[in-house]
């Protein structure tokens, strides 16, 4: 299979409601798969919290880099996606496109690592706060460990090559395209290097790409503060999302007609190999 017949395949089996109150059984479902997946690039940590005396887990495959024999420990990169989904919606876009490339990045490391290790990590409760990235943020900090850059995958598949076809915050507009067919990095201010670089070797890969850098933690932007990247840019963390712009794009934001059929899979296919050629610079 190549990567667009993989992507889809994974999302064949994510695409269901899994709302970890009320769609618990697909919930069930998409963590069997993800640990399964993930599991066969190494050991996969559990790594449990509790929400209301309920306890839900995040998934971490930590992969070495090449140089493991180097004395000098390089700090990992993390990369994350969310598998909850809000009550009714199958969340096609939010977040199993998240997901799945998640998976092939898993796949694609572990067969040719990078310079840095990395830990890639599926969180549950997205949806409810970022209460999975919370607790893994918190205990990152807590246990001081460094961190070259957190990467938050957030809906990845949707476009719309219309023109007027992407929506904006405030005074954004007139800086960036009106056609919905790119994919945009939003990163805290000292990252600016890295949003450079990443979009410069996304772009050369044929995808095209925006980069939108803000200062203190997002809060004058508040879209900007809608995913698992922000526990990591509160805790001081350098932390980059990748997104469609979910809601300011896709119309199903949300809602039960999230569903494989209104995605771009060749768009995804783009937006998953980009970001691996330009993860492979950093």
């Amino acid at each position: 299979m190549n990567l667009k017949e993989r992507l889809h395949s994974h999302l064949i089996q994510i695409v269901r409601d899994r709302n970890p109150y009320l769609a618990s059984e697909g919930h069930f479902y998409a963590q069997q798969y993800i640990r399964e997946q993930l599991a066969q690039w190494g050991t996969v940590e559990i790594d449990d919290f509790s929400v209301r005396g309920r306890i839900h887990h995040n998934f971490i495959l930590d992969l070495p880099s090449f140089d493991r024999a180097s004395k000098k420990r390089l700090p990992p990169i993390v990369i994350g996606a969310h598998y909850d989904t809000v009550a009714g919606s199958p969340g096609a876009d939010d977040n199993a496109t998240g997901v799945a490339v998640l998976l092939e990045l898993a796949r694609a490391i572990a067969s040719g690592p990078l310079k840095y290790p990395v830990q890639l990590v599926a969180f549950d409760m997205e949806e409810y706060g970022c209460l999975g990235s919370k607790h893994y943020a918190a205990k990152f900090k807590e246990q001081q460990h460094p961190l070259r850059l957190m990467i938050s995958l957030e809906m990845l598949g949707y476009c719309n090559h219309n023109p007027n076809s992407q929506n904006y915050p405030a005074g954004l507009k007139y800086f960036y395209p009106n056609c919905g067919n790119f994919i945009a990095l939003i990163g805290n201010l000292r990252r600016v290097p890295d949003l450079i670089n990443l979009s410069g070797n996304i772009r050369k890969s044929g995808q095209p790409c925006e980069w939108l850098p803000v200062p203190n933690r997002g809060l004058i932007v508040p879209d900007t503060r809608r995913s698992d990247h922000v526990p990591f840019w509160d805790n001081g963390y350098p932390a980059i999302m990748v997104t469609d712009t979910a809601n300011m794009r896709n119309p199903h934001y949300h809602r039960e007609s999230d569903r494989i059929e209104t995605l771009d899979l060749d768009f995804l296919a783009g937006v998953c190999q980009g970001l691996l050629e330009a993860i492979r610079h950093l």
